[in-house]
């Protein structure tokens, strides 16, 4: 099995090295990632400039490791291409959740998706991150045994899976959807220059069953997702007179 890997935090993250080291146990690893942090970029892709990869400064024991200069989607695209015959695309593990409305915005998720539409599998893994740096070890038997259940489903399919900190067992689940109360909190920067940070806060409890509910209580989440989007319910029996 050929993988390719690839993050939206960057080839020095140390997530997207703790991904390599256990999907190594499933097949031939190479890694395509941004050479600079590319969060929350969603699905951009680069069309105004050519684009360019070079040798990871960094080793990943021993694996073909490569850095580009543009967003998740553009290493997929670019890594597919380089490397022919890919079986799946593996993304993470992003520093950082990415449950229910985040999947809108998620540089991660966005190049699993990717993988999708050029007929390729797309599996994206997150783990909150707080003020020290995840416990990779302690997640590895469970990113292992989730991808066993994933690598071995056949078909084309997209996977959104979630780590929590002290994961127990692995759950299916659906996406939650909740509003939000999209805060913007402005500020000043040293120089008196005024800046915003855009912040996000829940205004609903996590529903039973869902990503983000299942990581609250310590379980592993895989959702199924696709790409259509469309809303079956609100079509049907639509008729324009």
């Amino acid at each position: 099995m050929r993988i390719l890997i690839t993050n939206d935090d960057g080839i020095y993250s140390p997530g997207i090295a703790a991904l390599a080291k256990v999907a190594s146990r499933f097949g031939e690893v190479r890694i395509v990632a941004p050479d600079v942090e590319q969060s929350s970029m969603g699905h951009a892709v680069t069309h105004s400039r050519p684009l360019s990869y070079r040798k990871s400064p960094i080793a990943f024991d021993g694996l073909d490791a490569y850095r580009v200069n543009g967003t998740p989607a553009d290493c997929v695209a670019i890594g597919t291409h380089l490397w022919s015959q890919t079986d799946v695309v593996l993304s993470g593990i992003n520093m950082g959740p990415n449950l229910g409305n985040s999947m809108w915005h998620s540089g991660t998720l966005a190049a699993a998706k990717q993988a999708v539409l050029l007929g390729i599998k797309g599996i994206a893994l997150s783990t909150p991150v707080g003020k020290t740096e995840p416990d990779f070890d302690r997640l590895a038997p469970f990113v292992e045994k989730a991808l066993t259940v994933l690598l071995e489903t056949p078909g084309l399919a997209l996977y959104n899976v979630n780590l929590p900190e002290y994961p127990t067992e692995i759950r299916w689940t659906r996406q939650s959807v909740r509003l939000y109360d999209g805060t913007v909190v402005p500020g000043v920067d040293p120089l008196g220059r005024k800046h915003y940070w855009f912040t996000v806060t829940p205004l609903e409890p996590a529903e039973e069953g869902t990503d983000r509910w299942a990581v609250e209580n310590n379980f592993v989440s895989i959702t199924p997702l696709r790409l259509d989007l469309t809303d079956e319910e609100a079509l049907r029996n639509r008729v324009i007179e």
